[in-house]
């Protein structure tokens, strides 16, 4: 029998859950079981299962984003993006194909719903992708450092779920108000607002590290002025996405002890506005959403 023919395509379900957490924690990644209900909830979750034992051995998520303000998360009206992530295969399972199947299934997905794939590739994945008729836009890297610092006693900044969406709309070109909305209500997140309402910085739990992104900032200097109030309330390991566009921030970043984890590239299937940075995104929600 081949391996092919020892697994069985499934659609992940809200139970499903945490069988995709344990393989991301087996590759090491930050995301969450709330990470893996949102994309069940929301997206489309493809999955193989081994038919003797029914273990997930290999998955891959899409996700699509309304194309506008308002528009909401997962309708994929008006065309919109749909972003590709959580492409994961069991170590045993590597090099038959089987990312590259899941991958197919979420092209044919988005693009029925006339939304165009989008995701952050590792250099490692690039070839892959291209092959796939991926187009490479701007850089962006993975900064990781660890806060010493017991966190501040001020409280977080009050803020307001659909306000934050709006800007994080405008800066991204597309809407994902149930993702922030998602983001907002779990234990241990953090926001800090600027002073002007005009941007903002939200720090979520992750598996391994506090997860920094997405940052919204009318400039570079408000963009550091927003992370200096962020990492004060911070302490421990601490992982942030940034384009490097940003090299007064990745500077800062790096006198403050940050240091490079490894890059990526944003990739886009047919038109997408990713050959630039968007001017008013300065870290971004993680690979897995953008």
């Amino acid at each position: 029998m081949a391996p092919s023919e020892a697994l069985s395509l499934v659609v992940l379900g809200p139970d499903d859950a945490p069988d995709g957490l344990a393989l991301s924690d087996a590759a090491g990644w930050n995301q969450t079981a709330g990470d893996w209900r949102f994309f069940v909830r929301h997206g489309r979750v493809f999955g193989l299962r081994a038919a003797d034992n029914g273990r997930l051995v290999a998955t891959a998520a899409a996700l699509p984003y309304g194309s506008g303000v308002g528009q909401g998360v997962g309708n994929g009206a008006g065309g919109g993006i749909g972003w590709i992530s959580m492409v994961l295969v069991a170590a045993e399972w590597r090099h038959q194909g089987l990312a590259t199947s899941l991958m197919g299934h979420c092209i044919a997905h988005l693009r029925a719903l006339g939304a165009t794939p989008v995701l952050d590739a590792t250099p490692a994945g690039q070839p892959a992708y291209a092959k796939l008729g991926f187009e490479a836009g701007f850089a962006l890297s993975r900064w990781e450092g660890t806060l010493a610092q017991a966190p501040a006693t001020h409280a977080t900044n009050a803020v307001d779920a659909a306000a934050i969406a709006g800007l994080d709309a405008q800066a991204n070109g597309f809407d994902r108000g149930a993702l922030l909305t998602d983001f907002l209500q779990r234990p241990g997140t953090r926001v800090h607002a600027s002073p002007d309402n005009t941007g903002f910085a939200l720090a979520r739990q992750g598996r391994r590290a506090t997860q920094v992104g997405p940052l919204v900032a009318a400039d570079e200097a408000s963009a550091v002025s927003l992370l200096q109030a962020t990492f004060a309330a911070l302490t421990g390991p601490v992982f942030l996405d940034v384009p490097e566009r940003w090299t007064a921030l990745t500077a800062w970043l790096a006198q403050h002890g940050f240091a490079r984890q490894r890059s990526f590239a944003r990739m886009a299937l047919g038109a997408a506005p990713i050959a630039s940075v968007p001017h008013r995104l300065f870290v971004v929600a993680g690979p897995e959403f953008g």
